[in-house]
């Protein structure tokens, strides 16, 4: 599973963001803003052996791919919740669920969502936004 993102020069840096997850970086260079966006990520997630792969494409998009998918849902609803400034306890209440913990181990990654959990659990902690899946033509190069 990959995320999109789009990298474009503003002012003297270049900036890298995957706007699901509200994660920017910039750098010097396309190449430094790439190598930003990664490590964004392997630092957010801190994991052991958890590394992102980024995938050029055109026109300033750009996609990554993580060596583990279940983090990557696992880091998706975290700030999904925190950029909508909800608890766990009001994330599950959204969902309908009597306890915290029903949210909860999908985020902390006991669990893995189905399509249709997942976007149950969106929907919960970002009411007002729709997410969308692409299927990527991109055939871009790593780095």
């Amino acid at each position: 599973m990959r995320f999109q993102g789009k990298v474009y020069k503003d002012g003297n840096f270049w900036l890298a963001e995957v706007p699901i997850f509200d994660a920017m970086t910039q750098g010097h260079t396309r190449k430094e803003a790439l190598e930003m966006i990664a490590d964004w990520f392997e630092t957010v997630a801190d994991c052991p052996d958890f590394s992102v792969s980024v995938y050029r494409g055109r026109k300033g998009e750009f996609e990554i791919e993580a060596s583990d998918t279940r983090l990557m849902i696992r880091l998706l609803l975290q700030r999904q919740r925190q950029l909508n400034g909800l608890s766990l306890a009001a994330a599950a209440e959204r969902l309908g669920a009597k306890s915290r913990n029903a949210y909860a181990r999908y985020e902390r990654g006991t669990s893995v969502p189905s399509v249709e959990k997942l976007d149950q659990l969106l929907r919960a902690v970002s009411p007002r936004k729709d997410f969308v899946l692409l299927q990527s033509p991109l055939k871009g190069t790593r780095g």
